[in-house]
């Protein structure tokens, strides 16, 4: 398997590499909420894909410089354009091609580490883990944000949309990849020798007190589900009669006077020794 040849459930085309570029802007509050990196000068960032996340902590921590590394070629590419387009971002970052379990980093090279929304794809987030500590400073601080597909509920009732969210799950476990990582998260930093480990869970709960803020998650989570489509009919773990039912069902939600939107990701910081 070459460099840029992993399995992604969402693909590597335009259409989804802007959708991480609109996804990372959507969930940019609550995410670095409780991230604070005025205190590291050089970071490593992991599966830094198409810069979307890189953009943020670039602009977020004006003294930051950041070395990006991603498996996928075509995602750094996509990258290297949009940074270059952001004047704050200049002679601040660096981007390689390279894989996180082997990197070609000198030992204790950064003094912190970002990780978002990348374990949950990797088949063995452990090894990563490990070496992201070998290439931390002792005392260095690593954040990690992760899913837990398991904490998703929708009301009304959608059987077609559980259905796609089942096989969804099944298609990344079968890729090797883990949708619930996110719980597990204090366990492997705890066995990969970190310390001072902290693990936060972060919810989305849209309903009636926020109608419009609902309506918005739901149409973004449609989005987000769809985006997986085509990699799913293609590989038969769901028909287009059940993506269609599912579309429509999410549609039915979204305009619900009385729809509920749950959600539960899980953040973890801690100190590299």
């Amino acid at each position: 398997m070459s460099k840029n040849e992993f399995p992604y459930l969402h693909g590597f085309d335009s259409t989804e590499q802007n959708r991480l570029r609109k996804q990372a802007e959507f969930t940019e509050h609550t995410v670095y909420k409780d991230i604070n990196l005025s205190q590291v000068k050089k970071l490593i960032e992991v599966g830094s894909g198409v810069g979307a996340q890189t953009e943020i902590l670039l602009r977020r921590f004006p003294k930051l410089e950041v070395e990006c590394i991603d498996l996928s070629t075509n995602q750094l590419e996509a990258a290297k354009h949009s940074l270059a387009k952001c004047a704050y971002a200049k002679d601040r970052y660096k981007l390689h091609n390279m894989n996180a379990t082997d990197m070609d980093f000198e030992t204790a090279s950064f003094d912190g580490a970002f990780l978002c929304w990348i374990l949950e794809h990797v088949p063995d987030p452990g090894k990563v883990l490990s070496e992201v500590r070998r290439v931390l400073r002792p005392g260095s601080i690593i954040y990690i944000t992760e899913v837990l597909n398991s904490s998703f509920f929708l009301e009304p009732y959608s059987p077609n949309v559980w259905k796609y969210w089942m096989a969804f799950n099944d298609y990344q476990y079968d890729m090797k990849g883990d949708p619930f990582i996110g719980a597990k998260l204090g366990n492997i930093l705890m066995q990969q020798g970190y310390r001072d480990i902290k693990v936060t869970t972060k919810t989305w709960h849209l309903d009636n007190r926020r109608p419009g803020k609902r309506k918005e998650f739901i149409e973004f989570w449609t989005e987000l589900l769809l985006s997986a489509s085509e990699q799913l009919i293609k590989d038969k773990y769901v028909d287009e009669e059940t993506v269609k039912k599912a579309t429509e069902e999410l549609k039915t939600v979204r305009n619900d006077p009385n729809a509920v939107f749950y959600y539960s990701f899980i953040q973890a910081k801690a100190k590299a020794f």
